[in-house]
């Protein structure tokens, strides 16, 4: 997958990072007009970001996204 300005965008549910928010990891969603919506890791309120500013997120990435929602899941924090 090439992630960039002249793209297409990727499958629901891969992991990209918005380079633009602090390289924030988020699930892809889909495509809002010029905007991709991406949302936090296992669920929460989306956002949009410019194609331009995301990536695929690296492996060590994901797994920080995941562990740091299983642990929020395994505090009760979120279900």
């Amino acid at each position: 997958m090439r992630v960039g300005t002249e793209s297409l965008p990727p499958t629901v549910g891969v992991l990209l990072v918005d380079t633009g928010r602090g390289n924030r990891v988020g699930e892809f969603r889909g495509v809002a007009g010029l905007y991709w919506s991406l949302r936090p890791v296992g669920g929460g309120i989306e956002w949009e970001v410019e194609a331009r500013h995301v990536r695929p997120a690296l492996p060590i990435e994901q797994l920080r996204a995941r562990t740091a929602r299983a642990n929020a899941r395994s505090r009760g924090e979120v279900q």
